[in-house]
């Protein structure tokens, strides 16, 4: 036996006569005297049923019964209806259901707010009732796009001999950027896993693998301040190439980006994106993030930002650091002035900036043992200290590592820009305040002794 025949959103005209069962939520309910109406919506629509009580029988004292958000399930036969009642803006406008049979399937509670789009709700209260604020029309689409989005990106990789491959979440703290989460060790007392700020240094193994083009959607997590472009926690389309230079990257993600905006907006972008080195950036528009919009006339431009320097001098700590991170490839005719000039420097890196927003970064990466170790001395990393961190990754160099780069793009960033969001929380499922809050779940939270005695950990609040 069938749960129901069809969705909310897929009867027509041409299915007028037949017999339907329907599983959704009530929309709304209109009592008009001996008539009832309620509009019943599942992810799929929304479709009028009417209750007439000598053709409803008992189901029309269910219908007295129910309220906004009642789970129901509802069988009866379609039919056309009346001229004066058709209403063109539904898909379903031209029809309605006369119920013969009624269920509730669960009662629900008064909402805290109305299931419905252009309501003034504030973001406290949205993401504590975040289940009831999917349910409305205009939130729920942003994720069908996401989902849509990943599809495309997940084909259009897959066609071009990519293999997906996912990469540790518990993994090892290496700091450089980026405050990493920490996550003790119940069997390693006194050891920490961090959870990855980028899956970088694994994907760079991938290619010592031989795996060649390697992507995937990863999550990714940092511990530092939020803004409306930044989360705890976010979601990324990682890639990796073996034996490409930064021209292969360029023309691959542009096809990529003119397939995604010719699918969600319609739009079709001109490649190859326009290029300006950093100096150039900041010399004409004080900023490594320019907005050629007005300067373009159009309503998403791209830029590539190539030619970052290899470090900036930290006043703080006395020392040099990495601009991109530390296992970015120098240009080829700089790597004699390294040690003597790092501020001369530059790398093989490069950032794509939507419409002002960094979308994503990249790099050729190094691949030499000894020139990632030169790397992490001028960055003040000593030869032990770099072995403790990162000696997995130069003892995998010795192993045959190809030329290899990649780059990473932001999904979340790209959603908002793509949804016409000023805030990526507004493209993910359960975001976090700007406080780092879950009004949903009450995360972070307190952890009871218990659990604290196993990890080996006691708390000391200063």
């Amino acid at each position: 036996m069938i749960y129901r025949s069809h969705t909310c959103g897929e009867l027509r005209k041409e299915d007028v006569g037949k017999e339907v069962t329907l599983c959704g939520w009530v929309g709304s309910r209109r009592d008009h005297g001996k008539l009832i109406f309620i509009d019943i919506r599942d992810r799929y629509g929304l479709t009028q049923a009417v209750f007439i009580p000598k053709e409803a029988g008992e189901a029309y004292k269910i219908a007295q019964e129910l309220r906004s958000e009642f789970v129901i399930k509802i069988k009866g036969i379609i039919n056309p209806r009346p001229g004066n009642t058709v209403n063109p803006k539904l898909p379903t406008g031209e029809i309605e259901i006369l119920v013969k049979d009624a269920e509730i399937l669960n009662p629900s509670l008064t909402p805290p707010f109305e299931i419905a789009d252009g309501q003034d709700i504030t973001e406290e209260l949205r993401l504590k009732y975040r289940y009831l604020d999917l349910r409305r029309p205009a939130v729920f689409q942003k994720f069908i796009m996401r989902h849509r989005l990943y599809q495309l990106m997940r084909q259009y990789l897959n066609e071009n001999k990519f293999i997906e491959c996912e990469t540790p979440i518990l993994t090892k703290s290496t700091p450089e950027g980026a405050r990493d989460y920490l996550v003790p060790s119940r069997v390693n007392p006194g050891q920490f896993y961090a959870l990855p700020q980028s899956p970088q240094l694994f994907k760079q193994i991938l290619m010592v693998s031989g795996i060649e083009r390697y992507y995937q959607i990863a999550k990714c997590f940092r511990d530092e301040d939020l803004r409306a472009d930044r989360q705890p926690e976010f979601t990324q389309i990682d890639l990796e190439m073996s034996f490409i230079n930064e021209e292969d990257i360029y023309s691959l993600c542009e096809v990529l980006f003119q397939k995604i905006f010719k699918e969600f907006r319609g739009i079709d972008l001109p490649i190859p994106f326009p290029r300006l080195t950093h100096a150039q950036a900041l010399q004409k528009y004080q900023s490594d993030k320019p907005d050629l919009r007005k300067e373009l006339n159009c309503e998403f431009a791209f830029v590539w930002i190539t030619d970052f320097p290899m470090f900036k001098y930290n006043d703080e700590e006395k020392r040099w650091e990495s601009e991109h991170h530390p296992f970015t490839s120098p240009r080829q005719q700089d790597l004699d002035i390294l040690e003597k000039s790092p501020d001369k420097a530059l790398g093989r890196c490069y950032d794509l900036v939507l419409n002002g927003t960094e979308l994503g970064s990249g790099s050729i990466r190094i691949h030499k043992q000894e020139l990632q170790e030169r790397i992490f001395n001028i960055i003040g990393i000593e030869k032990e200290q770099a072995q403790k961190r990162f000696g997995f990754l130069l003892e995998a160099f010795r192993y045959g590592a190809p030329p290899h780069g990649g780059v990473a793009f932001g999904i979340d960033r790209l959603l908002a820009i793509l949804a016409g969001e000023a805030s990526i929380r507004e493209v993910i499922a359960f975001p976090k305040t700007q406080k780092a809050f879950c009004p949903l779940t009450s995360a972070p939270s307190d952890v009871d002794e218990k659990q604290l005695k196993e990890l080996h950990l006691a708390i000391k609040l200063k």
